[in-house]
């Protein structure tokens, strides 16, 4: 299913930059060219996206026992690099026409067909995030985040250049611009942090450790001593798991086993795609 949605990520992108592209080519808008500038980083995301969704669903190998789901961080990585390359790309464009203002032709037609695109995007923007977050996949999730900024950019830059049609003051089409450069810059960078965090093994949000820890406690109340170093990681669509169960020292090791089946199975239904490892401790390593 992930893999079909970003090749539906794919084949919009490519048509939405073309709409975009026609729409500037009406209009000789540079705020035009600036969104068509995104949707270039859009069509290469889309395809990065693709390629480590992918990747990712190979499954553990000899050489990758964990699984290869990091390669979905990449994706994410090398999408905020482009998306900054392309806010240099805009702000290049832009600066020249605000020193040097210039009357826009053919707007009507032109913003017609942005607007268009612009409606694509929105329906390929939710359909991403729902399924992103379902299925946890980063690529996925950062696909369709990054194509929700670029709807709403596009929709300023359209209520921007319409204003700067209405009033003659056609500085606030190269203004307009600049903000969008300034905006998806900032949204690049906000990608590569959360990206970097996944392949640093950040560990799971506090809402969802929480979670893990009132399940424990509600599986084990009565039949262990203590729960300690307890751990999390992420990997993509995946999560790891790992603490130290005391059990008391009566506990044959067929019970021990018995108990980590039915907590890690608990544990799996709570969190998908969560894999649990649990350290069993007799009573004597307690700690004080």
């Amino acid at each position: 299913m992930a893999e079909r949605a970003a090749w539906t990520s794919l084949l919009v992108a490519l048509l939405v930059l073309g709409l975009k592209a026609l729409a500037y080519r009406l209009t000789g808008s540079v705020a035009l060219l600036s969104d068509a500038l995104e949707s270039t980083v859009n069509v290469v995301a889309a395809l990065l996206a693709l390629l480590a969704i992918r990747f990712a669903a190979r499954p553990p190998d000899a050489t990758h026992p964990f699984g290869h789901t990091k390669a979905e961080y990449l994706s994410a990585v090398l999408e905020g690099g482009f998306i900054l390359l392309a806010a240099f790309f805009i702000a290049k464009e832009a600066l020249p026409r605000l020193l040097h203002p210039t009357p826009l032709e053919d707007l009507g037609p032109g913003l017609v067909v942005s607007l268009l695109a612009s409606t694509l995007n929105g329906l390929l923007a939710y359909r991403l995030i729902s399924l992103g977050k379902v299925l946890r996949s980063p690529a996925l999730t950062a696909d369709g985040y990054h194509v929700l900024s670029d709807v709403l950019t596009s929709l300023g830059i359209l209520l921007g250049v319409g204003l700067a049609w209405a009033t003659g003051f056609w500085a606030l089409d190269p203004l307009i611009a600049l903000l969008v450069a300034g905006n998806i810059l900032l949204m690049g960078f906000r990608l590569v942090r959360e990206s970097l965090g996944g392949l640093l093994d950040e560990g799971l949000s506090p809402e969802e450790v929480a979670r893990i820890q009132a399940l424990i406690a509600r599986e084990l109340s009565g039949k262990a001593l203590e729960v300690h170093d307890l751990k999390t990681r992420k990997a993509g669509h995946r999560a790891f798991l790992e603490f130290h169960l005391v059990v008391p020292g009566s506990l044959t090791v067929a019970e021990a086993h018995a108990l980590c089946d039915r907590l890690e199975k608990a544990l799996e239904a709570e969190v998908p795609g969560l894999s649990v490892t649990i350290h069993v401790e007799p009573e004597s390593e307690r700690q004080a």
